[in-house]
């Protein structure tokens, strides 16, 4: 059971759920974000995201920077890639098209490799577009929030590596890391970027990155100065690496309060084994999925491969609409989200499932999501049809 204030259960594809550990550590007093104290559980997150993201080369870089998810494309566009660079963005969903949309402010030629909504782009596809130019960086949308599709980051690295021997793998892991295996050493990835507020199960408002060693050298080997100041890795790395070493340096102040939060996370996440974390969710999420099915609904995402195990993306009725579920199961104190792709916005919405929520079963938002739903649906005129 939780010790939290009674509230709406959130079952979003992020924020989520907190676990009570996580909010408690939010209420620290406040402390100087130069001081020993906070130096000392700074340093150690840091070291902690190391073992998260599977990695152990010492030249590689953990970066914790107070921002949305979103901040790390700006430092991937404005850091790893230079102006007439060509980058080529996987396209699972709307998160892509934003992707391409920042590169493009820094003056980098995005191009989008798209597949229909709810599939991937193939991974010949995806072979024969390495080989048509050449890409200094390829991103991939590991879970697009928009269509709960899932990328196979392992397959697409394994292509890149073949094709070309300086090409940056760049994975956007802002709804998968914490629920999605990711093995960042062994898949040959150079960047990852995520946020505090979805797997990790911390509140939003840190960006979370992990650097290989050959994206900190392509970083210093730039021919130009970063086209961003705050984002400006010129600025952050010397100051990660300090606070790792457990030695102060000051460039923009850290928030303490979350950066407890985001250590009591890691050192819940890290006490069990990750893979059957990883496990766990795949668990809770093919019960969703099959409880989605039984009720006579489809997802976004085509085939059980594409499917993120972290959230759903569920088509509604004909007939219904986000208006005639969301408010009802808000009334039964459960909040999912509607649409979030440009297209379809109003034809879906969406479950997210991981965290607290899948990790901890005594809270029971699993099942009270899926009866809720059940009797949502059933409130706004919908019967599954007969075959």
């Amino acid at each position: 059971m939780s010790t939290q204030a009674a509230h709406p259960t959130v079952l979003i594809p992020g924020p989520v759920e907190f676990d009570d550990a996580v909010l408690q550590a939010m209420a620290h007093p406040s402390e100087s974000h130069v001081g020993a104290p906070f130096v000392s559980v700074f340093g150690e997150t840091l070291s902690l995201l190391r073992q998260l993201f599977i990695t152990s080369d010492p030249a590689s870089q953990p970066l914790v920077l107070s921002g949305s998810g979103t901040l790390g494309w700006d430092v991937v566009a404005s850091n790893l890639a230079e102006p007439g660079d060509d980058v080529l963005v996987l396209h699972t969903g709307y998160f892509a098209d934003s992707f391409a949309d920042c590169f493009k402010t820094y003056g980098v030629n995005a191009t989008q490799l798209r597949a229909p909504i709810g599939s991937r782009p193939s991974l010949l596809e995806i072979e024969e577009e390495l080989k048509s130019k050449k890409y200094k960086i390829i991103t991939i949308t590991h879970t697009d929030t928009s269509t709960g599709v899932l990328s196979d980051i392992k397959a697409v690295s394994e292509i890149v590596h073949r094709v070309s021997q300086d090409m940056l793998v760049v994975v956007d892991g802002v709804c998968s890391v914490g629920c999605e295996e990711i093995q960042f050493d062994e898949w040959g990835i150079d960047v990852v970027l995520t946020a505090s507020q979805k797997g990790i199960g911390a509140p939003a408002g840190l960006c979370i990155m992990m650097l290989s060693r050959r994206a900190v050298k392509t970083f210093e080997a730039r021919k130009a100065p970063p086209g961003s100041y705050f984002a400006s890795l010129k600025n952050w790395l010397p100051i990660m690496r300090n606070y790792e070493a457990r030695k102060p340096l000051y460039f923009a102040t850290p928030s303490p309060q979350l950066v407890r939060a985001l250590h009591t996370s890691l050192q819940q996440i890290l006490s069990a084994s990750l893979p059957a974390r990883f496990e766990a969710h795949k668990a809770v999420s093919r019960r969703v999925k099959s409880a989605i099915e039984s009720l006579g609904l489809r997802q976004l995402a085509n085939t059980p491969a594409d499917q993120a195990n972290g959230m759903t993306a569920i088509y509604l009725p004909e007939g219904v609409t986000a208006p005639d579920i969301l408010p009802k199961l808000l009334a039964k104190g459960v909040v999912m989200a509607g649409g979030l792709h440009r297209e379809i916005a109003t034809k879906y919405f969406r479950f997210g499932h991981m965290g607290a929520s899948v990790m901890n079963e005594d809270l029971g938002h699993i099942d009270k999501a899926i009866a809720a739903l059940k009797e949502a649906l059933a409130e706004a005129g919908y019967q599954k049809t007969q075959t």
